[in-house]
């Protein structure tokens, strides 16, 4: 090895990654085990005094799934990274060394429909609340901070519309009003984008998605950039000051930019459980490995398939940010300058019923409620994912009845736009 930056392929496959060494095997092994042996008194206190790193109990650490942690930190730029049972757990991993009651977050109004109803509705009874707001509306995300507000959460490329959040733009606010931003980097992965790079202090993931690529798994990442200064405002005393959780340690004067990291294996994931099983872990660290592959795939397929969409007299409008008609358009160069991803929505003239055609006719596309596959997917958000949504929220979401999700896959293009062509010809006649 040499002093030079690894790239991203490379750190793809070899990030958290050693020959094992009891045995030497070359991939990670799966560690099904709940518990580890201390050495004697003195190293199991080390342990629990983060003195030392090291393994106690699988619903806090494991080695497969440590390894997934220090891959996606490698891929994101991160300082630590922590692994959960889900995107909607890491969520609130995100969240909970930062929160209390009363307190809030402000979010953007384009959000996956299951996140709008974690941050409106069961965030609630924690106490917390959140502000939905038009991201585009810079003026209005300044005036919605107030006292209380104590992070602000987008997407990189929202769910379900494709829309490009301008994170320069955001994480310049969050810096002026000395708050966090959490960047959900679900839909874009590491390859497309780095939200610490554009000023991000925290990337959740819901690795069930790109990362892992092949619908197996459910599980969640959070990324810490190491880079925020928690004890700067009193905001966040259970980083800043000494945690009763932990017999009274302070974990940012303690633990700087790892902070973050230890307080939510130590506290975080002690005390609420949302853990990844390493046989989950290890499946997503296989699908990491071929990442850049499949997202250079995923992306030319979205080109073609949303050109050739756009073009077609069946369809009224299709919101991929690649394509130049987008009002998102100028941010691809810069947000997301390898591609736009692969997930967008398209509006069927016919509306709903017309979208509901189409789906039932559809041979190649699987109607599933996840996306990031290898296989291309489809869904009909207002009649499922966001169906707890009014028709309003529905279309502020961009989900509106007559829009269909669509997650393209690494398929042969040209079969992908020949079963589209006949399950159109079906729904529109």
């Amino acid at each position: 090895m040499t002093d030079k930056p690894l790239g991203f392929d490379t750190l793809a496959i070899h990030a958290g990654a050693k020959p094992d060494p009891a045995t030497g095997a070359r991939q990670v092994p799966i560690y099904q085990t709940t518990a580890y042996v201390f050495k004697d008194a003195d190293h199991a206190a080390r342990l629990f005094n983060l003195q030392e790193v090291g393994y106690i109990y699988s619903r806090l650490t494991n080695p497969t799934v440590m390894a997934l942690a220090e891959r996606v930190a490698a891929l994101e730029g991160g300082a630590g990274a922590i692994c959960c049972s889900s995107g909607h757990a890491a969520q609130i991993m995100a969240l909970f060394p930062l929160m209390g009651p009363g307190r809030n977050i402000i979010a953007s109004t384009r959000l996956y429909g299951g996140t709008i109803t974690q941050f409106s509705q069961t965030i609630k009874r924690f106490g917390w609340s959140c502000k939905f707001v038009d991201f585009d509306d810079l003026a209005a995300l300044r005036a919605a901070v107030d006292d209380d507000t104590r992070a602000i959460f987008c997407e990189t490329i929202a769910n379900p519309g494709g829309y490009v959040t301008d994170l320069d733009a955001i994480a310049g606010i969050a810096n002026e009003v000395g708050l966090p931003l959490i960047v959900d980097n679900t839909t874009a992965t590491p390859w497309l984008c780095n939200p610490i790079k554009h000023g991000a202090t925290l990337v959740v993931h819901s690795a069930t998605k790109y990362l892992t690529g092949n619908g197996t798994v459910t599980g969640g990442v959070v990324v810490d950039s190491g880079k925020f200064d928690w004890s700067a405002s009193g905001k966040f005393p259970s980083l800043s000051e000494p945690e009763p959780a932990y017999h009274g340690l302070a974990f940012h004067p303690a633990l700087g930019p790892m902070a973050f990291t230890f307080h939510s294996i130590a506290v975080g994931l002690r005390d609420l459980g949302m853990t990844m099983n390493p046989q989950g872990a290890h499946y997503t660290l296989m699908g990491i490995e071929t990442l850049g592959l499949r997202m250079a795939r995923h992306v030319e397929n979205a080109r073609t398939v949303a050109e050739w969409l756009e073009a077609d007299p069946r369809v009224e409008a299709v919101t991929w940010a690649g394509l130049k008609s987008s009002p998102w358009h100028d941010r691809v160069a810069r947000i997301v300058p390898k591609g736009a991803g692969a997930l967008f929505t398209v509006a069927v003239k016919g509306g709903y019923e017309s979208c509901v055609k189409l789906v039932d006719n559809l041979k190649l596309f699987s109607h599933v409620a996840n996306l990031g596959d290898t296989r291309s997917l489809i869904i009909h958000p207002a009649s499922t994912t966001h169906r707890q949504l009014d028709e309003a929220a529905q279309v502020r979401a961009g989900a509106a009845p007559n829009v269909v999700r669509i997650s393209i896959g690494i398929e042969d293009a040209a079969d992908l736009i020949a079963d589209l062509d006949q399950a159109l010809n079906a729904a529109t006649v």
